[in-house]
């Protein structure tokens, strides 16, 4: 029987595949991949090389990126260290992975400085879990910076270390409030329904998954549907087809959704009497996270 892949999170295509997948696919080039980092502030990965498609996620400054293609007009392919996904992404957003990152940023968006003073026009806009090596600190006008590795600089109450972990996921979820609806994006300034589950869980450390589907099958525990919606609590996911909301509380979901085209809350009954009539059908499934 033939194992069919994910392309999503199997760096498997018709012509290539990494060394990995070597007995378990034949009849194409293998390649053993290289360790890049992003150093755009963030990047769109798509299914194809091909800026007119539109993109299924997005990888963030820091983010390392094993390369399995370099295809030589300004277009790599690889697979995202931080959860998996494959993808096309432009080569110039990519340079060679240097020393981990030790921190990341842990407010909705920080600037980052070509010097340690506020006053200068920054080189980049970083969002939330985006990561930095930092390399030292100092003060300016009683303003504490943390420097970086590639000599910029960045506020440093903006940042915690790559191993802190948020106590309350729902509540870093709770810091989109009204950013805009973006399918497939994956950052303060737009992101889609599963990447405001995924950025919060990560910070509270869930290893969460990409897409809603994938956090269907395996994010959490499931909750018994059979008979309707169970007794829901805050941290508690819900699931349409194609679709994933927070529970902010009882009776109050949180979602991206392109109903407001924002991160909003809405009431549960009526979310779910407004989705079956519209949108997405019936909820799917009901899973909770943690204990």
């Amino acid at each position: 029987m033939t194992e069919i892949f994910d392309r999503r999170f199997h760096p498997v295509r018709a012509d290539l595949a990494a060394s990995d997948y070597r007995g378990r696919v034949s009849d194409r080039r293998f390649a053993d991949g290289t360790a890049m980092q992003v150093v755009a502030d963030q990047v769109a990965l798509r299914p194809v090389a091909d800026l007119s498609r539109p993109i299924d996620s997005e990888a963030l400054h820091g983010e390392r990126v094993t390369v399995y293609e370099d295809t030589g007009d300004g277009w790599c392919w690889g697979q995202l260290e931080t959860d998996g996904y494959v993808g096309f992404l432009p080569s110039a957003a990519l340079a060679p992975a240097g020393a981990p990152p030790t921190h990341r940023v842990a407010v909705l968006r920080s600037y980052r400085y070509p010097v340690a003073d506020l006053k200068f026009p920054p080189l980049g806009l970083l969002s939330f879990g985006a990561r930095v090596k930092v390399v030292g600190r100092t003060v300016t006008r009683g303003l504490a910076y943390a420097l970086l590795a590639d000599g910029s600089a960045m506020v440093e109450r903006h940042l915690v270390p790559v191993d802190h972990r948020a106590e309350d996921w729902v509540g870093q979820a709770e810091l989109f409030l009204g950013t805009p609806y973006l399918w497939g994006g994956r950052s303060s300034l737009g992101l889609d329904c599963s990447a405001l589950v995924q950025l919060p869980a990560l910070a509270a450390g869930h290893d969460c998954p990409r897409d809603s589907d994938m956090q269907e099958a395996r994010f959490g525990t499931a909750l018994d549907i059979s008979q309707g919606l169970p007794e829901l609590r805050r941290g508690d996911l819900v699931f349409w087809k194609g679709h994933v909301a927070i529970m902010a509380a009882p009776d109050t979901l949180l979602h991206a959704n392109g109903y407001t085209m924002t991160v909003a809350y809405e009431p549960l009954e009526a979310a779910v009497e407004r989705i079956a009539r519209t949108e997405w059908g019936e909820v799917t499934a009901c899973r909770r996270v943690g204990g």
